[in-house]
């Protein structure tokens, strides 16, 4: 009467894929080097990674507000000096916001010149 189970037969419980890796074999692995590339996301709340690893990740990372980085998103750039711009380059019309974005700009440099800070 070995195996006694109202669920099922025993010979389901003995599978080798259910079995876990002898310590030696995980001794031998670079666990962190393992996977894809780009396979972890920073921001994924749940990706699996240790908080030691996902610091390690950042240390590489640049810090795209510093300014000796250099330009990390053209759109946000163009955003900057035109608010509809990133929708027409891509072929959209510019949104309502973008359209009352871009009025507020204009009547805040018009003010400017007024005030003969801007040229």
């Amino acid at each position: 009467m070995s195996g006694q189970s109202s669920v099922g037969d025993r010979s389901i419980y003995e599978a080798g894929d259910q079995r876990n890796p002898p310590l030696s074999e995980l001794k031998e692995r670079a666990r962190y080097a393992e996977g894809q590339t780009h396979s972890h996301q920073n921001l994924d709340s749940k990706d699996g990674r240790s908080i030691a690893n996902k610091l390690a990740s950042q240390e590489h990372k640049s810090d795209p507000s510093h300014h000796h980085n250099g330009v990390q998103n053209q759109e946000a750039e163009f955003s900057k000096q035109d608010p509809t711009k990133p929708a027409q380059l891509h072929g959209n019309a510019p949104s309502k916001g973008a359209k009352i974005d871009a009025e507020l700009q204009a009547e805040d440099e018009q003010r400017l010149r007024e005030k003969g800070i801007k040229k």
